[in-house]
């Protein structure tokens, strides 16, 4: 075997490669002496097939994985000996196409080929305490917490059948079917839907025109959809509801006190306060570290520049890309709707995807140099959360990641990225801020928020 590296320029490296037909006719005669013991032909004993006939009968079948096999264990040299890491697969050009693989699969000739690689770029971590973060801070207030024991208690208001209209706080039950232009659409009906009045359950419009109804009422609701609504198909259009109440239901009083806090399993009021106030601190603890860990991409994206594998790149940005075209079909807008055309669209995209690309390179490195690791049952854990989002399906979705490696992938990168974050977190210099609710709930900015 003969190797020699033809290329070394940026993260590009080529070899050209020959295999001797002899080389290859001997690992074909190898392979077919081993297939001796294992294959049956009528006419032959076991063992006792001549080498000659398993070459015409299974030659070419068998000379195809010699190849294989060959340019697998040329690719492995390559990268062993010249310490390689691969950015993505080799890419392999064999001298002469279909006619020069053909000639070797007959032993006629040698087989010449060029391994095209694309490498990993070689970058120095270095240190972190050059990364300053702030951490936003923020307290639950009394308010807060009493705002969210009396959600909760209104959400848990018990309601009895009443007699006459319904007035705002009343809860309607009400079938009802949604139409545009006299058609019904999807998702546009329901049965004993239970609806409270001021709520806002529904889309504007809708359950003011059912205040006053009674038992046995029916009515037609016209509401208009919001220009932003999610459902892009609907976003805008009027539509008629057909309704039919089929009961009327009066708000009855709920009295928050032990005796409230003991029907929800705690032992008195004030544990179900600290219990919310916990919750409370959780989503914002959360939200925190979701805006500090932007903050630290934005600072490593700063901090690094190295030349990027341009396959890695492609694919980020075709993935990207791929979604973009999606939403746009789903909505039925144009670029021009959002005020850009493909081309300036394409350009954020791309600097999206180098992004992406870059910090994922980032995180990578310093995972290996700190020795990151997922665990078993830390991985066992994620699944299992995943698993009880599918009430009733658990098993299912168990049994699904245990055959799929790819799906299980899809769970470990998250938390191995998370990790990661936490490492560099105790590198950086971080500075706690207080903040009010509303300054942490302040949204991240759009064209960010999509890195």
């Amino acid at each position: 075997m003969q190797v020699t590296e033809t290329l070394s320029e940026g993260l590009k490296r080529a070899f050209k490669v020959v295999l001797p037909v002899d080389d290859l006719a001997k690992r074909l005669d190898d392979q077919l002496v081993d297939m001796k013991d294992k294959v049956r032909i009528n006419g032959f004993r076991p063992g006792k097939v001549p080498v000659a006939h398993l070459k015409k009968v299974y030659g070419k079948q068998v000379m195809a994985d010699v190849l294989q096999n060959a340019l697998n264990e040329v690719n492995r040299k390559i990268v062993d000996d010249n310490g390689i890491r691969l950015a993505g697969e080799p890419k392999i050009d064999i001298d002469g196409g279909e006619q020069g693989v053909q000639n070797a699969i007959e032993a006629k000739g040698d087989l010449a080929f060029t391994v095209n690689l694309e490498v990993l770029p070689k970058f120095e971590v270095g240190t972190f305490d050059d990364v300053a973060l702030e951490r936003l801070v923020v307290q639950p207030t009394d308010e807060e917490v009493n705002d969210a024991l009396n959600r909760m208690a209104e959400q848990n208001r018990p309601f009895t059948a009443k007699e006459g209209a319904a007035a705002k706080g009343d809860k309607v039950i009400i079938d009802f079917v949604g139409k545009i232009d006299g058609e019904a659409f999807p998702g546009g009906a329901g049965t004993d839907t239970p609806l409270v009045l001021g709520s806002g359950q529904f889309i504007p419009g809708f359950e003011d025109q059912l205040e006053g109804v009674s038992k046995d009422d029916t009515r037609a609701v016209t509401v208009k959809f919001p220009d932003e609504y999610q459902a892009a198909h609907l976003a805008g259009k009027e539509a008629v509801f057909d309704v039919t109440v089929k009961g009327v239901e009066a708000p009855g009083e709920v009295k928050i006190d032990d005796e409230y806090a003991k029907g929800l399993g705690l032992e008195s009021l004030d544990k179900l306060k600290e219990a919310i106030r916990a919750n409370i601190q959780r989503e914002f603890d959360q939200i925190s570290r979701e805006k500090l860990k932007r903050g630290l991409l934005d600072a490593l994206d700063k901090k690094f520049a190295f030349e990027l594998p341009p396959s890695l790149v492609e694919q980020e940005f075709n993935g990207i890309w791929n979604q973009v075209l999606a939403e746009q079909a789903q909505s039925k807008k144009t670029f021009a709707d959002e005020n850009t055309t493909e081309e300036a669209a394409k350009a954020d995209y791309q600097r999206i995807a180098e992004r992406r690309v870059r910090l994922g390179l980032v995180l990578a490195e310093v995972g290996e140099q700190s020795k990151v690791e997922v665990s078993n049952d830390e991985l066992s854990q994620a699944i299992i959360e995943r698993a009880r989002q599918y009430p009733g399906q658990e098993k299912a979705i168990w049994d699904y990641y245990q055959k799929n490696a790819d799906a299980v992938a899809q769970i470990r990168a998250p938390l191995y990225e998370e990790k990661v974050v936490d490492v560099i977190v105790s590198k950086a210099k971080v500075t706690d801020k207080s903040v009010t609710k509303e300054e942490l709930l302040k949204p991240i900015d759009e064209d960010a928020a999509k890195v």
